[in-house]
């Protein structure tokens, strides 16, 4: 696997506010930073008192264009000669924002994790993401433009998931960029969050297309050769729960169940044998995935689809933070010829920068920029590209057993 180096910013370089959101401002590229945190850093950003009325961001807002953005710090004597994105994600439970130029500087991020309220009930409620989402998106926006010292009106669009992910979720991220998008007169970018996910290397590393992408997530895990921009091939997805879904919650429940009543355990004792089942499903996982794997790179090298001797392999999503999952394709790649690349931890997971990244692909490349968004509606199912994984069954590979000693 390709490592990244990394380079540390000092909180002396950069606006660092310490909430419970965190803060990247404007500086490098996100493969070559770690955010040094330091206790009471804390550098003041110029930002508006929000109001938290719930729902305030449901319907179309009849306050005056700009009123919510007035109290920036601006910089008029600043001038951007790159294209600017504002990336809006609010699909799960994060809120997170960013500003990222074409040359992929990221100049300002912000995010709000709601994963403490989750823990809390085992899980996502949706309801009770929308509510948070709505609490503090405004809130999140304006620490991303502050950070980033980019004028609203200086940006080229706005970009926002719209699809795939929770409804609740994705409403309100795209209800509130619409307003935005009418206020400041920008065009608007819907994005794909998977497609997002796959393109964030290009952020990172000089991939030309095409390339093979992996995306393994708490909600999704699928195969795709990616010829550009917005030009997937479907080569095979998961046919019933995600490995992030897996890991997390189906730990094979009936084992588990069997074995404290074998031992007697009471509620909260843990198993004796818990470590030995959370290895076992965590190799099955990790091997299972690199079969497929090692399936599809065998199928697009015989289809002419991918080169024979420098060929990718992109390796993204929350899952993909996993290392031993990582060791286990780079097993693969090492035994197919090609080059494993995966985004940093931090960008591996829902963030605001590869959606900012997403809407400067698309800009460059002149595709699914709206200047009109009427009928624009998000889409918590939607599929990514053309689906082959019919073609890619009845190939019928054989695939070369590998020994996986991770």
């Amino acid at each position: 696997m390709t490592s990244l180096p990394e380079r540390q910013i000092r909180p002396a370089s950069l606006a660092l506010v310490k909430t419970q959101s965190t803060v990247f401002a404007r500086g490098t590229k996100p493969v070559l930073a770690t955010v040094v945190h330091e206790e009471g850093v804390i550098c003041r950003v110029s930002m508006l008192i929000l109001n938290k009325t719930a729902g305030v961001f449901s319907k179309p807002s009849r306050r005056k264009p700009y009123e919510f953005l007035r109290s920036f710090n601006f910089y008029p004597g600043k001038l951007f000669l790159h294209k600017l994105v504002l990336g809006i994600e609010t699909s799960c439970d994060d809120t997170a924002a960013a500003v990222v130029d074409e040359t992929g500087n990221v100049l300002g991020e912000a995010i709000h994790s709601q994963t403490e309220v989750h823990l809390k009930t085992g899980g996502i409620v949706p309801p009770v993401a929308q509510q948070l989402h709505r609490e503090n998106i405004q809130r999140i926006v304006q620490e991303a433009l502050s950070a980033s010292k980019v004028s609203p009106s200086e940006l080229s669009a706005i970009a926002t998931t719209v699809k795939p992910g929770l409804a609740l979720s994705l409403g309100v991220g795209l209800s509130f960029s619409l307003q935005l998008v009418h206020q400041l007169k920008k065009p608007f970018i819907p994005i794909h969050h998977m497609e997002a996910h796959a393109l964030t290397i290009r952020l990172l590393n000089k991939v030309e297309f095409p390339f093979l992408v992996l995306l393994i997530s708490g909600g999704h895990c699928l195969l795709a050769l990616v010829r550009g921009v917005s030009d997937f091939l479907l080569l095979g997805k998961s046919l019933d729960i995600a490995p992030g879904d897996m890991l997390d919650k189906h730990v094979i429940d009936k084992i588990i169940m069997q074995k404290e009543k074998e031992e007697g355990i009471q509620k909260g004792q843990i198993l004796s044998s818990a470590a030995h089942i959370a290895a076992a499903v965590q190799h099955t996982i990790a091997c299972h995935i690199a079969k497929r794997t090692h399936r599809a790179i065998l199928f697009c090298k015989q289809r002419h689809l991918l080169s024979q001797s420098n060929a990718v392999l992109v390796v993204s999503g929350g899952v993909a933070s996993n290392l031993y999952i990582r060791k286990a394709l780079e097993i693969v790649t090492n035994a197919t010829q090609c080059t494993l690349l995966c985004p940093p931890p931090r960008l591996c997971t829902d963030n605001g920068i590869m959606i900012a990244w997403n809407g400067i692909e698309r800009l460059r490349a002149g595709v699914g920029v709206l200047h009109n968004t009427e009928g624009i509606r998000y889409e918590p199912k939607c599929p990514l590209g053309v689906d082959i994984s019919e073609e890619v069954g009845e190939a019928a590979i054989k695939v070369p057993r590998l020994k996986m000693e991770i």
